[in-house]
């Protein structure tokens, strides 16, 4: 992927043929799968998922990866964020997910969890340096259950912000993957405490009958003493 345009991808629909021990669900989701535009788009273009898009789409709109920045992907696997962020010009990348990670050219891939203080210092040692962005995709496994579902991926989401609210330079950015739902009231609240704009986004590549949000926020005020 050239310069920073990221083209809504398109394609023509692809028929799934019946076969025995295949679910109906099962059905469904490979069907999505082939005719996802954007999953055929990232096998062309080398990414590792469909989700690549999402940020590239995300920094179109709010110029987060600024050329030789320092950037955090939490839950980085299986790498298409990190990707993206080492193609538009990132300095320095360090993912971090519970899953082993294939290398990504330009980037240190870490395995364990990011909340952990000993995890936390191996990422801070490898990144060299205070970050100018905290990306966070991640999401819990749903349970079917939207409230419940909703509970958690918050928790993930406050889980990151606290980690960024240490790691992050001044004037940098956040962001993270949250569901519709309203429980994520107090993390708004500090982080238009802690950053000059907060703002809700859904890229053009995140479903349609998926719940997901992303925040962002930019402008990161260092609280000094």
């Amino acid at each position: 992927m050239k310069g920073r345009k990221a083209a809504a991808p398109r394609g023509l629909a692809v028929a799934v043929r019946t076969a025995k021990g295949r679910s109906a669900a099962s059905q469904r989701w490979l069907a999505r799968q082939l005719n996802d535009p954007y999953v055929a788009a990232a096998k062309r273009q080398g990414f590792r998922s469909r989700a690549a898009f999402k940020l590239a789409e995300l920094d179109e709109r709010f110029r987060l990866i600024r050329r030789g920045s320092l950037v955090v992907d939490l839950g980085s696997a299986p790498g298409g964020w990190t990707q993206v962020a080492v193609q538009r010009g990132a300095a320095r990348v360090v993912g971090v997910d519970l899953l082993a990670v294939d290398p990504v050219a330009g980037a240190a891939m870490l395995q364990g969890d990011f909340t952990e203080p000993a995890v936390q210092e191996r990422l801070i040692a490898e990144l060299g340096g205070k970050a100018d962005l905290v990306l966070s995709d991640m999401a819990p496994n749903t349970t079917g259950h939207g409230a419940t579902d909703h509970l958690r991926i918050v928790a993930l989401a406050e889980a990151s912000l606290a980690f960024a609210l240490d790691v992050l330079a001044d004037g940098g950015a956040f962001v993270a993957k949250v569901f519709q739902g309203g429980a994520e009231k107090t993390m708004l609240e500090r982080l238009k405490r802690d950053f000059s704009a907060v703002r809700h986004a859904k890229p053009p590549a995140s479903r349609k009958e998926s719940s997901e949000l992303y925040v962002v926020a930019t402008g990161f005020r260092v609280t000094r003493e």
